[in-house]
């Protein structure tokens, strides 16, 4: 039994995909970082009040991409058998799903703002500028919807590189805004936290013209037209439903663990607020790696399935799980060696938020290997495999059976010290390989959905 395929076409389409994923994702991450750097120089309370807003919009993100995962895993196993139709159909009903969830989240930033941030600090000061700050937040919200089920239609045919030119453009944007807004340069107004905020909303405009516009007017794969977006096919939709109820629940209590983690670390002390907002945005610089190699495991493991080659489906999952590993002592190294450098630029905080943002990443160089083998291996081989139900059940003991409550013991019953509570925070992320590997190597996720369609595109079970 090989560990490493001799099939070319793997390593080729699993290496086309994979950085330019990565790389997006990077370009993506680093507005957040861009955000968190002049933020942090302009004022402590201007970065823990965004960081708290945040809080929300990560929420939000982590549901509109489960949307968009659901698109990959169904419309990746049709491009393996070279049927679009049906891809486009699901493609309808993922914008709708997505939009109806932006409509939700959008209401709840302008109905009860405070209330919501409240859930993350309890510092006034804090509510006051993240208020502030979701007050124009809020309106990207559908526009990220669009943008990201875009981005995963192409991404379920393959099509990737225009995801990260839109990012580039983003990033050139969100930057520019920033530095003039923020602090009033080349005179501009100083703005503070409301230019950040206008700042992602005209990079988030950008983003979701050229992703858009390279949808309708170039892509050559899918070609879709306008009015085959407003087609809502039911057997297609119970297909998607299958895929997407599972899926959008893990992205909701994962966006939800999230938010309770910063809870946790965020009612220790205005200190541990800005420490971990520091961290954990030099830390998502690296996780970029386990995302991008989720994102194309999926579309190659899908692929491969709708294919119909399951002894090659085993071992590209064998060959997957070695890169992963070999990723993660990469990414653990890359992490220790930068982390000094880039806290450095956070001259608005404080000498102990800054020794306890460093005490923070040191343990997340141990999580982080963790993560870069169980992330891809459940969100891309198992889930792009078709069984999406394990990693929702697996989320349910380990992080909501085990995680939170243990964190939330040490935090408030015990006193344990904020780097011990981020260690507890993060434990999943080492025990959970242990499922992930015995999985993976079972083969039970293998699961065929895609079926022919019939002469009108319609799907059966």
């Amino acid at each position: 039994m090989r560990l490493f395929t001799r099939d070319r076409d793997f390593y080729k389409s699993f290496f086309r995909l994979f950085p330019i994923l990565a790389a997006q994702n990077i370009l993506v991450l680093a507005m957040s970082l861009a955000d968190n750097l002049m933020l942090g120089a302009y004022s402590q309370t201007a970065l823990s009040g965004a960081a708290a807003a945040n809080q929300l919009q990560f929420l939000f993100n982590q549901v509109i991409m489960a949307v968009g995962d659901a698109l990959v895993v169904l419309g990746s196993q049709y491009f393996g058998r070279r049927e679009t139709r049906p891809i486009k159909r699901v493609g309808a009903i993922a914008y709708l799903s997505a939009l109806a969830l932006s409509l939700v989240f959008f209401l709840g930033a302008t109905v009860a703002p405070r209330g919501i941030l409240s859930l993350f600090t309890g510092e006034a000061a804090y509510l006051d500028a993240g208020c502030t700050y979701l007050s124009l937040i809020r309106f990207t919200y559908p526009i990220f919807a669009i943008t990201s089920v875009s981005l995963a239609l192409l991404r379920s045919v393959a099509s990737v590189r225009v995801a990260m030119l839109s990012s580039v453009g983003a990033l050139a944007v969100n930057c520019s805004v920033n530095y003039l807004l923020i602090f009033g340069k080349l005179g501009a107004p100083e703005m503070g936290l409301r230019g950040a905020a206008i700042g992602t909303l005209l990079a988030r405009i950008l983003e979701m013209a050229v992703v858009v516009g390279y949808l309708l007017l170039r892509d050559k794969k899918l070609r879709i037209k306008p009015r085959e977006l407003l087609c809502f096919d039911r057997s297609l939709f119970r297909d998607y439903l299958k895929i997407a109820r599972p899926t959008l629940i893990v992205g909701a209590m994962f966006g939800v663990s999230t938010c309770l983690q910063t809870v946790i670390l965020g009612h220790l002390s205005s200190d541990t607020i800005a420490a971990n907002s520091a961290a954990s945005t030099i830390y998502m610089i690296l996780k970029v790696a386990a995302i991008g190699a989720s994102s194309a495991s999926a579309v190659v493991i899908g692929a491969a399935i709708g294919r119909g080659s399951i002894p090659r489906v085993k071992e590209y999952a064998r060959t997957l799980q070695m890169l992963y590993l070999i990723l993660g002592i990469l990414t653990s190294i890359t992490l220790f060696c930068i982390r000094l450098p880039l806290l450095s630029l956070y001259t608005g905080l404080s000498p102990e938020a800054l020794d306890l943002a460093n005490d923070f990443i040191l343990v997340l160089c141990v999580t982080s290997i963790g993560t870069t083998y169980e992330m891809p291996v459940l969100c891309g081989i198992v889930r792009g495999g078709g069984d999406a139900s394990f990693v929702l059940k697996n989320d349910l003991v380990s992080i909501w059976g085990i995680v939170l409550p243990l964190s939330a013991l040490g935090a408030f019953v015990f006193g344990f010290h904020p780097v011990l509570v981020l260690f507890c925070l993060n434990s999943d992320q080492l025990f959970k390989c242990a499922a992930a590997a015995i999985k993976c190597n079972s083969y039970t996720w293998i699961k065929k959905l895609a079926v022919r369609k019939d002469e009108a595109g319609i799907t059966e079970q």
